[in-house]
């Protein structure tokens, strides 16, 4: 197999490029939509752009919770290098999430924000996740890990299991009525999170 340092040289690169992808996408189609061609927002381009916004936050979270097992499983622990980047991959996406919906939704119209906060629950799980992901995504250097301590670090960076139930729980509550897409998200949460409680307490 690759050694560690080949695969950061080469498989961390691509696998960055690949994951900037959906937000070129995204960031084309706006660019046609606002140019007056054609693009692929459909006739609810800022519901389009929230939710598809939403979906890859919420896989790259589920990818960052599957590289530990997936090494484990296949004994290359050179993929643990692509945790950190996959865990700001899925802050990079929320903040995406979040600023389509204050922006193209609410037109940023604060006031209208903090009512939504108050009255939806779905926003509110939302926004609770958003936030307990910032400290996470500020302690993702080596620097912030040396600075706090490793066992601080890992203490801090395990709130990356509540923050991916809000998100799936934000998720299903955001589809109205009983869908398949969430359910399945839902599912591969679960047993990633199972898989660690085995790990942990059944070895």
């Amino acid at each position: 197999m690759m050694k560690a340092q080949t695969f950061k040289r080469t498989v961390k690169p691509i696998v960055f490029m690949t994951a900037l992808i959906p937000f070129a996408w995204l960031a084309y189609q706006w660019m046609n939509a606002y140019s007056g061609l054609p693009h692929g927002l459909g006739f609810n381009p800022q519901e389009t752009s929230n939710r598809f916004s939403g979906d890859w936050a919420l896989r790259f979270l589920l990818i960052g919770l599957a590289i530990r097992p997936l090494a484990k499983i296949t004994h290359y622990n050179p993929l643990l290098l692509l945790r950190r980047m996959m865990g700001l991959f899925a802050f990079f996406y929320v903040t995406v999430h979040l600023t389509s919906y204050i922006w193209l939704d609410l037109a940023f119209a604060w006031a209208d924000l903090w009512a939504d906060i108050l009255k939806r629950l779905y926003i509110t799980l939302g926004m609770v996740a958003f936030i307990l992901l910032i400290p996470l995504a500020l302690t993702s250097t080596k620097a912030m890990i040396k600075r706090i301590g490793a066992k601080r670090w890992q203490s801090l960076h395990r709130s990356v299991y509540l923050i991916s139930i809000l998100g799936i729980i934000h998720f299903i509550m955001m589809r109205k009525g009983l869908q398949i897409e969430p359910l399945i998200y839902a599912g591969v949460l679960s047993v990633l999170l199972g898989y660690r409680v085995k790990a942990k307490y059944f070895k």
